[in-house]
């Protein structure tokens, strides 16, 4: 095993409750463990919808998949999907059942998706950095999602900010010395993968995980949204997303 991954490690930070329908994000980061250069902060999409006040009461809502509708980018109905468990939806180029809303952890309410994560991520990127003394810092927005044909959730990236979230190999050769033309490694999700794990899916109140001592990122507020999402007519999966409605 190489030295980048001998010395990395997830350390899950356990929070005091953030509470629906609006708290402070920025309290809880106060009181987080100081950051070294080059972490990654992975911070789970719930807590920044509820900093942006992202919650809808329960009984306000006479119809959840008018609300699912309303927040998805694309979906199939109900009456399209296995036994009309869920509205399988579309949303911010993620592939997540009732468009990422949640009713767990909530407190009797749904907590949509955050708004514009890339900028609330630059600004929690500012403060951390400015906090701990450091410039190099990743932020990753998390979320569970299902995978096709397998069982339970698994973690995924539903914003990245300050560091590239692919590494491209295209170029480099494999171990028989063959010019590699298509590679690229999906880091955010990667890792997502496992601060998610950590994080939990129940009452363990671990909103926030920091990776530490990964080498193989590099750091930069660049934008890398447009080669890190693919669009539609490109993708691999478009005959099978295309059966996707929008309103």
């Amino acid at each position: 095993m190489s030295d980048a991954f001998m010395k990395m490690q997830f350390l899950p930070v356990k929070t005091r409750i953030l509470n629906p329908p609006q708290d402070d994000i920025f309290d809880v980061l106060e009181n987080m463990p100081s950051l070294n250069e080059g972490d990654v902060v992975f911070i789970t999409s719930k807590i920044l919808a509820i900093h942006q006040g992202r919650c809808i009461a329960m009984d306000d809502i006479e119809n959840k998949d008018a609300l699912i509708f309303q927040e998805a980018d694309s979906y199939i109905p109900r009456p399209g999907t296995q036994q009309h468990h869920v509205v399988l939806t579309i949303k911010d180029h993620t592939l997540i059942p009732s468009a990422g809303i949640d009713e767990s952890n909530s407190n009797q309410h749904y907590v949509l998706w955050p708004e514009n994560v890339r900028e609330l991520l630059k600004e929690i990127h500012l403060f951390l950095c400015k906090k701990n003394n450091i410039e190099n810092l990743g932020l990753v927005s998390t979320d569970s999602h299902t995978l096709p044909l397998r069982s339970g959730v698994v973690g995924i990236s539903t914003g990245v900010y300050g560091f590239n979230p692919l590494r491209d190999y295209r170029g480099e050769k494999d171990l028989f010395d063959r010019k590699l033309q298509m590679s690229q490694s999906n880091i955010a999700d990667a890792l997502s993968a496992m601060a998610v794990l950590l994080m939990g899916e129940g009452n363990e109140g671990v909103p926030v995980v920091i990776l530490r001592g990964y080498e193989n990122i590099m750091f930069s507020t660049k934008d890398y949204s447009e080669n890190f999402y693919i669009k539609r007519n490109e993708d691999l999966y478009d005959p099978i997303l295309e059966r996707f409605q929008n309103d």
